[in-house]
């Protein structure tokens, strides 16, 4: 009797182990693993964008294999995922002006010239969102086949953006070379701790 107990205990505590707790930012849980486009994606890092002193929202990346430095980021095949949620209001119209600065001071102007009919899309679509309010989420979801998709509140927003550069210029608004916020950078390519 007691190897039977010991076999359920061990089979128990196996089981404990394969379930991997959320990560915790803000108050807003990050899972560690995810399903996106028939992939599955792990946490690469997660973090808080401060603006001043103020927390604005917490971001978590995930990919189909950690990375630690932009290139590799874009380098990684397959689906990916940036996703935002919102610890303070904010005007969806102010967002989308700081995304398109963002994009503009990380991307090659040859790029740019090539993607501004999507920035320009991207602003229409954060200005028909009119207000961000605590708890809600944008995901921005790179899905080959079908390129860059925005979800806002749960809802997929416009038409799917094709070009692969669109999704690289988003993500350098927050890895690229002049990122919006270091920290959180540091924290989304899993090189500092999350805060």
């Amino acid at each position: 009797m007691s190897r039977i107990l010991k076999a359920l205990l061990l089979c128990t505590l196996g089981l404990l182990s394969l379930q991997v707790p959320a990560r915790e930012i803000q108050g807003v849980k990050y899972e560690e693993n995810i399903e996106l486009g028939g992939a599955k994606l792990q946490l690469n890092g997660a973090g808080t964008r401060y603006k001043a002193v103020f927390k604005v929202y917490t971001a978590g990346l995930y990919l189909g294999k950690k990375a630690g430095t932009l290139p590799d980021v874009l380098a990684i095949p397959g689906p990916k995922r940036l996703t935002l949620t919102f610890v303070r209001e904010i005007a969806s119209e102010e967002l989308g002006r700081l995304f398109i600065r963002g994009i503009k001071s990380n991307t090659p102007n040859e790029e740019y010239t090539r993607i501004v009919g999507s920035v320009m899309r991207m602003s229409q679509v954060f200005y028909d969102a009119r207000k961000m309010k605590v708890g809600e989420v944008i995901n921005m979801d790179w899905v080959p086949g079908k390129g860059t998709v925005i979800t806002i509140r749960g809802v997929p927003v416009g038409e799917p953006f094709p070009e692969p550069e669109f999704y690289g210029a988003l993500l350098r608004i927050w890895l690229g070379q002049d990122p919006a916020d270091w920290t959180l950078k540091d924290a989304l390519l899993g090189l500092s701790a999350s805060q």
